[in-house]
């Protein structure tokens, strides 16, 4: 078993022994949702290293840090492989629900798409909170989780074939567009992920590169930090709290273990 197998095997609470199967990838998602946060912490401190293997590893699995969609879904995508499954990492745009047009960064956003059976599924585990948490069929099928529902439509335009759609539980009363991606536009080697990272470091429409943001699933739903505000959702009520440097300091070591 490769290093990079045991170590996130271990991040998760996953035994070596542990056979990983299509059938039970919803337990794996979810698990790897409340373990390996969405956070641009990175970014804000400038601490940035070139999307390798290597550094992923050391990133997310020795210092335990979690990461944006192109660095999660890549070392996923890489433990996925070695278990087994026919599993190729896709670019996509996403969509601004508030002002209802497509962000203008291009296809900044990362995830997977899986083979089994003569069918392809999406597995994302870098949406921030809206992580469908079950591989999502190609086909239009809905699939619902702890997390809301989610479904795929084909479309052909400039951003892609599909279309992840979503209605988030507690949250969403009708369903709302998450991102275009490309199926027929396979990701050649992550090192294709610098151009995203130097984008959302660098350009102004970035949304992570002005201010602090960890979040992840919880039992009961999904905590956020950022540099003003601590957000818990609980069984679908909100807590919100407005915080200073202090308290973030000390919720980024309690919740996130992060120094």
């Amino acid at each position: 078993m490769s290093e990079l197998n045991t170590l996130f095997r271990k991040r998760i609470g996953l035994q070596k022994n542990d056979k990983i199967i299509f059938e039970t990838l919803d337990n794996f998602l979810e698990k790897t949702s409340k373990t390996i946060p969405f956070e641009n912490l990175c970014i804000i401190s400038n601490q940035i290293s070139d999307i390798t293997r290597e550094n992923l590893i050391h990133k997310v699995l020795v210092k335990k840090e979690g990461g944006l969609c192109y660095e999660l879904n890549s070392i996923l995508n890489f433990f996925l492989a070695e278990n087994g499954f026919n599993v190729f990492l896709v670019r996509g745009v996403i969509y601004n629900n508030v002002t209802h047009e497509w962000l203008t960064l291009g296809r900044t956003h990362a995830a997977n798409l899986l083979m089994y059976e003569d069918q392809m599924y999406l597995i994302d585990t870098g949406f921030g909170g809206n992580l469908p948490l079950k591989p999502v069929p190609l086909n239009g099928e809905s699939v619902t989780s702890d997390s809301g529902e989610f479904r795929i439509k084909k479309v052909d335009n400039e951003h892609g074939d599909y279309i992840l759609e979503m209605k988030m539980r507690h949250k969403d009363p009708i369903w709302r567009t998450g991102y275009a991606f490309d199926s027929k536009l396979p990701v050649k080697d992550v090192s294709e992920f610098d151009e995203i990272q130097k984008i959302l470091i660098e350009s102004q429409d970035s949304p992570f590169n002005k201010s602090p943001l960890i979040t992840r699933r919880t039992n009961t739903g999904n905590i956020t930090l950022t540099d003003t505000s601590y957000t818990q959702w609980r069984d679908g009520k909100e807590l919100k709290e407005k915080i200073g440097n202090r308290r973030f300091k000390e919720i980024k070591k309690q919740h996130f273990g992060r120094v």
